[in-house]
């Protein structure tokens, strides 16, 4: 499991901790042959995502928004932890994970599939969700208030992404977000996801990542942080020189004139 981290500038990934199966975990043998520390017991991957991202956020990692796919997303732990420390997330869930609210008229039981039928045409727009290989991907969002409790500065939000392409094809989020944030800033940061995979991809193909032929659980750690290293270098590196010649560019290009009427 890999922890990133992705900023205008660029992304890459920040931490790393080896998933070890139930099985594994009361194997004694087996652990003693790969060397896997006594303290190591079993944690599912919302667990470890939990580490992970508090581990980052006590380090003094700034961020904006926290992100992840629907296996954290429907993790009820995972989110109420990052309630707790008052940061925002738009994380993904599966289109029948439950949700149920009090309202005027009663207790509601719904999920995110049921709400979008019930969405209007008008209250759909279309936003981008990041750049990808074939330039901006856009899609049509919108987003309905949940009635929850939540923290004075604060708001939740069922948000929804529908395929320009395909107007079947959905993807559903929960978020928390500082109050007036607007749809526009919550389809970027939900696009801002797909940065990890861009991460593995880099990392796979120019460093090794995938390549590992460890066997013991210090091997796979090792490996991993060395590839890991690397990739953040080249990230900064390739940061700096965008930078660079972001400045070179603007020092050629003439300096406007105001306007005049």
């Amino acid at each position: 499991m890999f922890l990133g981290y992705a900023s205008r500038l660029g992304q890459a990934l920040i931490d790393r901790r080896l998933y070890l199966p139930e099985a594994w975990a009361a194997d004694d043998p087996r652990r003693n042959r790969v060397q896997i520390p006594e303290a190591v017991t079993f944690a599912t991957k919302p667990q470890i995502a939990c580490d992970l991202i508090a581990t980052a956020l006590d380090g003094g990692v700034p961020c904006a928004w926290v992100l992840g796919d629907a296996v954290y997303g429907s993790d009820t732990r995972l989110r109420r932890m990052l309630e707790n420390r008052r940061q925002p997330y738009v994380l993904a869930v599966r289109s029948n994970h439950h949700l149920r609210f009090l309202t005027r008229e009663g207790l509601v039981q719904t999920n995110p599939a049921e709400l979008a039928d019930q969405v209007p045409a008008e209250a759909w727009s279309a936003h981008a969700a990041g750049e990808g290989s074939k330039g901006i991907r856009l899609y049509d969002w919108t987003r309905i208030p949940l009635p929850w409790i939540v923290d004075e500065g604060f708001e939740r939000w069922v948000l929804i992404r529908r395929s320009r392409q395909d107007p079947e094809a959905f993807a559903y989020y929960l978020v928390l977000a500082p109050a007036g944030s607007d749809l526009a800033e919550l389809a970027g940061a939900a696009g801002l996801r797909w940065t990890i995979e861009e991460c593995f991809q880099r990392a796979k193909e120019e460093l090794g990542l995938d390549h590992c032929e460890a066997r013991s659980w210090h091997g796979w750690h090792r490996h991993m942080s060395l590839c890991m290293a690397a990739a953040a270098f080249l990230a900064r590196l390739a940061a700096q020189l965008r930078q660079a010649a972001g400045s070179k560019a603007n020092e050629r290009s003439p300096v406007p004139l105001p306007a005049c009427a």
